[in-house]
């Protein structure tokens, strides 16, 4: 498996072993459509402002 490739799959095996959690699933479930686009629009500013988007 290629370098690049290696944290992807830890990415996924930590999301896989989160989500068959019970209370995190039942967490994911009630809350994920609320928190998902927190958390992506959360990360788009991060990215903006530590790119000096905003001139900041």
């Amino acid at each position: 498996m290629p370098a690049y490739t290696s944290p992807d799959a830890v990415w996924i095996a930590a999301g896989r072993y989160f989500a068959t959690r019970p209370v995190i699933a039942r967490a994911l479930s009630r809350w994920g459509h609320i928190l998902l686009p927190v958390v992506l629009i959360g990360i788009g500013l991060l990215i903006l402002v530590e790119g000096g988007a905003f001139g900041l």
